[in-house]
């Protein structure tokens, strides 16, 4: 085998072994459900009205979306969180230990998505609560969750303060600076951290 075949046999090795290797972190991307960065994520070019916004909207979107993605999944775990301890505590009538206030204005809230028209979100109640109000169901009903947050009702409510701050830029279509990103990754784990 002359140089050249030779160098042409471990080009052809080089990419059999590289495309091996991608087939494999395929799979374990797709089994764990990650992304291991890889793959740029393709633009939301599905929709043909897309490519028409400012490119630097869709930048931030992009930046933004780690952000929402982490801030989503902690919202619907609070969520699920309060409906579980609530109904483990006062079982199916747990609603109405929530204070009269909050549930008029989720009754509210229900009514007004009920009459627009549009496919209603949740068939929840929580889901009809305002993240501030998230935090009052807790604080009001400590002792459904004083066994779970054992670092006191004072930490539970500086943290979840500090997360509806941190709330606002994300829910609100504004980059976090880079100080907040900062904070909401250190609140987030202040968060695991009160139910150690």
């Amino acid at each position: 085998m002359n140089n050249k075949q030779d160098q042409l046999s471990k080009i052809k090795l080089f990419a059999l072994a590289n495309s091996l290797a991608e087939n494999e972190l395929d799979k374990i991307e797709t089994k764990l459900d990650l992304n291991l960065g890889r793959i740029e994520k393709q633009e939301v070019q599905a929709k043909s009205y897309y490519l028409q916004f400012n490119s630097d909207y869709r930048k931030e979107a992009r930046m933004m979306a780690q952000h929402y993605e982490v801030f989503y999944c902690l919202e619907k775990s609070i969520r699920s969180l309060v409906v579980e301890l609530m109904f483990e505590k006062y079982g199916e009538n747990w609603w109405d230990k929530v204070k009269e206030e909050i549930r008029k204005g989720v009754d509210l809230n229900i009514k007004r998505e009920e009459e627009s028209g549009f496919t209603i979100r949740s068939e929840e109640k929580i889901d009809y609560t305002t993240f501030g109000e998230l935090s009052q169901i807790v604080t009001g009903n400590w002792e459904a969750f004083e066994t779970l947050f054992k670092r006191g009702q004072r930490s539970f409510q500086k943290i979840m303060t500090n997360l509806n701050q941190l709330r606002g830029p994300i829910a609100h279509c504004c980059p976090l600076a880079e100080d907040e990103i900062v904070r909401l990754e250190l609140t987030v784990k202040d968060w695991f951290r009160i139910m150690e």
